[in-house]
């Protein structure tokens, strides 16, 4: 079965996207047949880079009309997500969006009931929750080698410089890429937001306009504590992209360096003397569910052949949404901040 796609907003990040559609998992189970941007130009680029025999058009309205698809792909910028998404679902789309699902809560909880009305799935681009660590820690932690879990930390410290949009946002770091290691975090324990307390600055030296460094505390559910120390204005010794995480249990710590770094150390007996466990032993995710944005939209695909939810979809990721909103309004009113999705 093919499911038929638009496209909208042709942009760097649609490259990932447009590569994913055309590997060998996917190209049997999703044809494009338009693509749409708000500079044609842009659209044309994309179609002629991926010989793409299909339909361009700056008016997304007219295009759906047009072309009817079952898909629509939204990789717009976060400002113009609320729309597009909501075209898409009134013409009868399932729609994948690029992250963050909205750039307010507000907008995220009308997201998640336009797709109920409409009967359709809105699912988010998660890729990051796809990779072989991220998936690797929850097997680990739900394998109980590590015991109960107590505590997560995640390091995250970059300097991009992107320029565009994201070097004029609000709460830059938090919306923008927080989200990534928020979500993981959720995904990876297993636990629920309940409240935050987050600190935001934008320090000397940076090229944003506002929040590059968060600071944020996390409490979830059955007592498990989440921390997160972020900066996308960090020169210097960076670490992955995809954080330096650290994994507390009652029965040994798991250590993860965010590339191929991974190892975890366990209590032996009730001596209280540590051993450290061989990273062979540590569990393995499916490799095919590793890929990122492959991964992604595979699961996306694949759920709505089987008639299944997908992981992603908005109904849960708009908790991980929650998480970034809490933390920006905890900042801003220097205390701690209850969540609620």
């Amino acid at each position: 079965m093919a499911f038929s796609a638009v496209l909208v907003g042709c942009g760097a990040m649609s490259k990932g996207w447009l590569e994913a559609i055309a590997s060998p998992a996917l190209r049997n189970h999703v044809r494009l047949v338009g693509l749409c941007d708000v500079d044609p130009k842009a659209a044309e680029r994309r179609r002629d880079e991926f010989k793409l025999d299909v339909a361009v058009d700056s008016d997304l309205g007219a295009l759906l009309e047009k072309t009817k698809p079952d898909l629509l792909f939204d990789v717009v910028v976060p400002a113009a997500r609320h729309a597009v998404v909501s075209t898409g679902l009134s013409h009868g789309c399932h729609v994948l969006s690029e992250k963050p699902m909205a750039p307010s809560i507000e907008e995220g909880r009308d997201l998640v009931a336009r797709a109920k009305i409409a009967g359709k799935v809105h699912a988010i681009m998660q890729n990051r929750r796809y990779n072989e660590g991220t998936r690797r820690i929850r097997a680990t932690i739900e394998s109980g080698v590590l015991g109960e879990i107590t505590a997560i930390h995640a390091d995250f410290f970059v300097a991009p410089h992107f320029g565009g949009f994201r070097e004029e946002m609000q709460d830059v770091l938090l919306i923008d890429m927080a989200i990534h290691t928020l979500d993981a975090a959720r995904f990876m324990s297993g636990k629920s937001p309940l409240a935050v307390y987050c600190h935001q600055s934008n320090p000397r030296g940076s090229w944003y306009a506002h929040g590059a460094v968060a600071n944020a505390i996390f409490e979830m559910s059955d007592g498990v504590v989440f921390t997160y120390r972020g900066s996308w204005a960090a020169e210097g010794e960076r670490t992955s992209w995809d954080s330096e995480w650290r994994v507390v249990g009652t029965k040994g710590m798991l250590v993860w360096d965010g590339l191929t770094g991974f190892k975890a150390t366990v209590k032996a007996g009730d001596e209280g003397f540590l051993r450290p466990t061989k990273v062979a032993d540590l569990p393995f995710p499916d490799p095919s569910e590793t890929i990122g944005h492959k991964s992604v939209l595979a699961a996306f695909v694949d759920a709505l052949e089987a008639g299944r939810i997908p992981e992603t979809v908005g109904t849960d990721n708009i908790k991980s949404l929650a998480m970034v909103f809490a933390a920006i309004e905890s900042s801003r009113l220097g205390k701690r901040v209850e969540i609620s999705p």
